[in-house]
């Protein structure tokens, strides 16, 4: 919502200070939806040459991000962080086959239907039950699954991050767009060059709008975009960090408490629940 805010803001200061100038609003008026048409459509064609259907898709749920922000709080924390507890302490007192019935059917799991964001997300439920599943499988050296998970924790990130790229590669076109606009303007004012001064002027003047859009576009909401949705996928990276700590953790013989408490200390510190709060929280979970 602050980047909505932030955006609003920069509006108001760019065409109050434009109005208190004694700037005039009806050349920008009457030029600005041919000139968005030529420069927002390039964008949005170039967009779609530079990027697959599903990357063009993931995009477009980027902005979601953009406006909500980062997914996770506190309590989300605390949530995974009670069912890595549970999962580990199943299989250090249990055996890593009591593990079975959750990590093969999630959806069926009594233990992530306590816990239904984590049920409803997609890398957190596969990244679990995948490693889980190989420790079933005694694939236990922690050294090798610690690197096996931070390579995908990596893919994972890059991925996360394409929308944002994507968005900064427009931001880097526009002003070029901007500018192609412009010129086109320019070779209309050319065209009537036997005009009289006023008219010409307004038809300079509307070629220009071009490359103030195309700026404005650029440095004034793609970029910041860009950057805020990059901010998003950086804050919530933690968040799958915690998983691996904990289960290599686990893998190194540590206690659950200690185990929970490694991956605990991976949160942000903002979002971090504290050691009486994460107590409280494993003291309070009973799973059938």
């Amino acid at each position: 919502m602050i980047t909505i805010a932030g955006f609003l803001f920069m509006l108001v200061m760019v065409f109050g200070g434009y109005t208190i100038a004694g700037g005039k609003f009806g050349i920008i008026l009457h030029s600005l939806p041919y000139e968005m048409m030529m420069i927002g459509g390039a964008a949005i064609g170039a967009f779609l040459m530079a990027n697959s259907m599903q990357e063009v898709k993931h995009t477009l749920a980027g902005f979601g991000k953009i406006v909500k922000g980062p997914r996770f709080r506190k309590e989300d924390y605390t949530s995974l962080l009670s069912l890595l507890y549970y999962f580990v302490r199943l299989a250090q007192t249990k055996g890593a086959m009591a593990l079975e019935p959750h990590i093969e059917k999630p959806e069926e799991s009594a233990a992530f239907a306590k816990f239904p964001k984590i049920q409803a997300d997609h890398h957190a439920t596969v990244l679990i039950c995948d490693y889980l599943r190989m420790v079933g499988m005694n694939a236990d050296d922690p050294h090798q699954i610690e690197d096996t998970m931070a390579r995908e924790l990596k893919k994972i990130k890059e991925e996360e991050m394409h929308p944002s790229h994507a968005m900064q590669n427009m931001a880097d076109a526009l002003p070029a767009l901007g500018i192609v606009a412009a010129v086109l303007g320019v070779i209309k004012t050319m065209a009537a060059i036997d005009q009289p001064p006023a008219v010409l002027g307004g038809m300079i003047g509307g070629a220009l709008v071009g490359t103030f859009l195309g700026v404005l576009l650029a440095y004034g909401m793609m970029g910041p975009f860009a950057a805020r949705l990059k901010g998003v996928v950086e804050q919530e990276a933690p968040y799958y960090e915690v998983i691996r700590a904990v289960i290599v953790a686990h893998l190194h013989g540590n206690a659950p408490q200690i185990s929970v408490e490694t991956g605990r200390k991976v949160a942000p510190s903002e979002l971090m629940p504290s050691f009486e709060e994460m107590e409280a929280a494993l003291q309070e979970l009973v799973i059938v």
